[in-house]
C-alpha cells in the first residue's frame, strides 16, 4: 500500500522526535511541566432536544462531546463526527472530563465520519456503538460498513446532506509498520441552511485557504487549539490558538468553534490555557466576539445560514 502524504509533499514521520520527547526530554528536565488534570466547563447534554434532529430548514446543531468528538444535526440527519467514548486512549491516557454522551443517549446516527487513525480520534468500540456506516479516509479498514473517501471527494448522506472530505496537514499511524498508508483529513458538511467545517486533526497550512476558496460562507469552523507544546515536536502536526485563529481568517468562516483540548492530556501545556491563548490573540486581532465560541462539553450550538 503507497504512503500519503501532505498536499505540499510533507509527510510527517515523528519516529525518533517522540523518543526525543517522552524519553530524552523528560530525563534530562527539559519538558514544560503542568498538571495531569484541569477543571474544564462541562454542561448537561440536552438528550430530549438531541435525540430528534431538526428537519429541514430549521438552524443546523452542533454539540461537542469532547475533544474532536461531535454530534452535527440537520436537514434530518445526525452525524457523528470522531466519537471516543471510551475512558482511555492507546490503553495509556485517560480522560480528564467524561463525554458528554453515551452511546445510548445518542440520537439514531445515520453516518460516522472519522478524520483520521489516530486514536483519539478513531476509537473502534465507539464506531461501533455508533451503529451507522462510515465516512472514512482511503486505506481506513473500520469494523462497520464504510465508504472511504480522498480529499475533495463526496458522499451523501439522508437526502441532501454532502460530506467532502478536505485536506489536513497531519499524519496517520496506528501500529509499528501502517505510518501513513491511511489517509487524514477533515469533513466540510453542507445542508440546506448550514456549512460546517471539522478540521480534524491539523498543523497550520497553506489548505486553509484553498479549502475555504471551495467553500464560500462556512458557517462554523471546527478547529482545534490544542496538543501544541513542546512547538519544535508538535507545530508540524497540530495547531496552536494563535495558529487557529489565522486558520479561521484564511477559511473565511462566519463562527470559529474551538475543540481538542482540555479532554487528554496528550502535550505538556496545561489543559486549560488552550482557550485563555485564543481568547487573547482574539482580542489582539480585534475581532467580533459574537464570531468566537468557546463551547463547554455537553454544549449545544444552533447554526443558521446568515445567523
Amino acid at each position: 500500500m503507497p504512503r500519503f502524504t501532505n498536499i505540499d509533499g510533507s509527510g510527517p514521520s515523528p519516529g525518533g522526535a517522540i523518543f526525543r520527547w517522552a524519553v530524552i526530554d523528560r530525563i534530562t528536565g527539559r519538558r514544560r511541566r503542568s498538571p495531569g488534570r484541569a477543571e474544564v466547563p462541562q454542561v448537561r447534554a440536552d438528550v430530549k432536544l438531541l435525540s430528534r434532529p431538526p428537519a429541514v430548514g430549521d438552524p443546523a446543531r452542533i454539540t461537542w462531546i469532547g475533544h474532536a468528538s461531535w454530534l452535527v444535526q440537520l436537514d434530518g440527519v445526525s452525524l457523528l463526527i470522531d466519537p471516543v467514548f471510551s475512558e482511555r486512549i492507546s490503553g495509556l491516557i485517560g480522560r480528564n472530563v467524561p463525554p458528554a454522551l453515551r452511546p445510548e443517549q445518542l440520537p439514531r446516527i445515520d453516518a460516522t465520519l472519522v478524520t483520521h487513525a489516530h486514536y483519539d480520534h478513531y476509537d473502534r468500540p465507539s464506531v461501533r456503538a455508533a451503529g451507522a456506516r462510515a465516512i472514512v479516509g482511503r486505506g481506513l479498514r473500520v469494523d462497520v460498513p464504510s465508504v472511504e473517501l480522498g480529499w475533495w471527494d463526496a458522499d451523501l448522506v439522508g437526502e441532501g446532506v454532502r460530506v467532502t472530505y478536505v485536506p489536513s496537514q497531519h499524519w496517520s499511524r496506528r501500529g509499528l509498520f501502517d505510518t501513513n498508508k491511511t489517509l487524514w483529513g477533515g469533513f466540510m458538511v453542507e445542508g440546506k441552511r448550514a456549512r460546517i467545517y471539522h478540521a480534524g486533526d491539523t498543523a497550520y497550512f497553506d489548505g486553509f485557504a484553498q479549502i475555504g476558496a471551495r467553500f464560500a460562507a462556512i458557517d462554523a469552523a471546527l478547529l482545534p487549539i490544542g496538543a501544541y507544546d513542546p512547538p519544535w515536536f508538535m507545530e508540524k502536526q497540530h495547531m496552536n490558538p494563535e495558529q487557529a485563529v489565522q486558520a479561521f481568517l484564511d477559511l473565511g468562516a462566519k463562527k470559529l468553534v474551538a475543540m481538542h483540548w482540555g479532554t487528554f492530556k496528550l502535550t505538556d501545556e496545561p489543559l486549560d490555557e488552550p482557550p485563555q491563548r485564543l481568547r487573547a490573540e482574539w482580542r489582539r486581532r480585534q475581532l467580533p466576539e459574537s464570531a468566537l465560541r468557546i463551547p463547554a462539553i455537553g454544549e449545544t450550538i444552533e447554526l443558521a445560514r446568515g445567523g
